[in-house]
């Protein structure tokens, strides 16, 4: 087992007016295929490499490798575009961030990753964390791991082992082809349905120690996109999926109330008092979070690039932001939803993608409630109460 995907690789479009066209071409063809993710319950592979093509599989790949990283920032903001369209979609192309991970990797098995190319798309399944054999060389791995979102189109899948003493605590990733295990199709939920947050089942798959890191471990890569703290940066893909639900959920809004006629011949929704001033406010409390969340984005990626010392403070806001937007976002998407009416409630209404979804990241483990207070102890200076937090 090399972790060298059986999956045909794609090359991203030259930096420039032909990856930007890319990446129109990819959201042009999503409003047109969103409708068939949803009732697969999963992102075609097809379209995936339409992402490949628009750079955003090579974003956190290091260029030693090959790679052209993205400021956090930029990555996000497509993310952030595509989650307008289709907020699944943009959930599963944000993992197109989370090759920072393999940067714990020994130089010479991430040479073996991307040796086909750094367009690489990668998938975890790493709850529950798994008790593996361990055996001369490397690791026996059974189990099933539930949550890997973006399986069905991914090179390469990690799997969670538990870590133990010599990790600190830290859990494990071993790296394996997707062909080497089964892809569990449970992904039967409310919200994110196109993600195919499928499960992972191997049985006694033998993973040698080279494909095996600890997930947030020390980066044997020195480059600013491995300096940036990669677990918050987790954090924060995902929150960025919530304001681009809740921007496609709100111009949805303005859209409608902009309209100069009824079809009841009353009133036009837009011109009601509450429609007017819900509106404004969603629209000034959507825009509060992304500042907020761009503006300590940018912040840690200059000391990043600058090769500056970055705090535990540093990181706490990153995933204060993160999780402000994560909550703020679905609060938007809701007062939109309220503002709509009776109309809503239907399944074909444009407005339940947006709700649906939107509904999904503030339920997410790292974006949770209690990461507020998290957050603020450590920027109190003290105890997170959080393993691995921030």
């Amino acid at each position: 087992m090399t972790a060298e995907s059986m999956t045909e690789r794609v090359v991203a479009e030259p930096a420039g007016p032909a990856r930007e066209a890319a990446f129109a071409h990819a959201l042009d063809v999503l409003r047109d295929r969103r409708d068939e993710f949803e009732a697969q319950r999963y992102v075609s592979r097809d379209f995936i490499a339409l992402l490949k093509r628009a750079g955003m599989y090579r974003a956190s790949t290091p260029t030693e490798f090959g790679g052209e990283p993205m400021a956090p920032a930029d990555f996000m903001s497509m993310v952030e575009q595509i989650s307008a369209v289709d907020p699944a979609t943009g959930w599963v192309a944000s993992f197109g961030s989370s090759l920072v991970y393999f940067a714990a990797l020994p130089p010479a098995s991430q040479a073996t990753i991307y040796a086909s190319g750094p367009d690489v798309a990668y998938a975890g399944g790493l709850f529950p964390m798994q008790e593996a054999e361990r055996v001369d060389g490397g690791y026996v791995c059974t189990g099933v791991w539930q949550f890997a979102s973006g399986c069905m189109g991914a090179d390469i899948l990690g799997i969670g082992l538990a870590g133990g003493p010599d990790t600190a605590g830290k859990p494990l990733t071993a790296l394996v082809d997707p062909a080497d295990v089964d892809i569990v199709e449970n992904w039967n939920v409310a919200g994110m349905k196109a993600t195919g947050s499928h499960s992972v089942r191997a049985d006694r798959l033998f993973v040698p120690d080279e494909m095996v890191f600890v997930r947030g471990g020390t980066p044997q890569i020195d480059e600013p996109i491995t300096r940036y703290p990669g677990l918050a940066y987790a954090a924060q893909v995902l929150a960025v999926v919530t304001l681009g639900a809740a921007r496609g959920a709100l111009d949805y809004a303005v859209e409608v109330g902009a309209a100069r006629t009824s079809i009841t011949g009353g009133q036009v929704k837009g011109n009601r008092s509450f429609y007017k001033t819900g509106v404004a406010r969603a629209e000034a409390e959507l825009r509060s979070a992304r500042a907020f969340f761009y503006d300590a984005t940018t912040e840690v990626w200059d000391k990043a690039v600058a090769g500056q010392p970055i705090s535990s403070s540093d990181t706490a806001m990153l995933r204060l932001a993160a999780t402000h937007a994560a909550h703020v976002g679905r609060r938007v998407a809701l007062d939109v939803f309220d503002l709509a009416g009776t109309g809503a409630i239907y399944d074909t209404h444009p407005l339940q993608r947006y709700l649906q979804d939107a509904m999904v990241p503030a339920q997410h483990a790292m974006l949770q409630t209690g990461t507020y207070e998290a957050a603020g102890a450590v920027l109190l200076g003290l105890d997170a109460g959080i393993p691995s937090f921030p």
